[in-house]
């Protein structure tokens, strides 16, 4: 009988960087928005850059692939969520009356 190994803990790939949550609003909720954009596009970016390399065959696994797919589309999404509640917020104070 052979001694059972300790299986590794997972982590995220190295190729995919992170989505920070932003700090405090230097330049207003312009900026607030454009960081947000930015980090979503990265994201994207990163999983199209692990697509192109498992294409070419360059050693890149088929789950970090998904893994990348997957982050960029729950980036995508959440994003897409916090601009649904900012507009329908906008709508909200639009119809008040003063």
């Amino acid at each position: 009988m052979t001694p059972l190994t300790q299986i590794s803990p997972i982590r995220p790939p190295d190729s995919v960087a992170p989505v920070r949550p932003a700090g405090p609003a230097q330049g207003g909720f312009s900026s607030v928005l454009s960081g947000a954009l930015d980090g979503v596009d990265s994201l994207q970016k990163s999983a199209e850059a692990e697509i192109g390399r498992f294409l070419r065959g360059e050693g890149v696994d088929l789950h970090q692939v998904a893994l990348a797919q997957q982050q960029a589309q729950l980036g995508f999404e959440l994003f897409l969520q916090v601009r649904n509640k900012v507009v329908q917020a906008y709508q909200e104070i639009m119809r008040m009356q003063i």
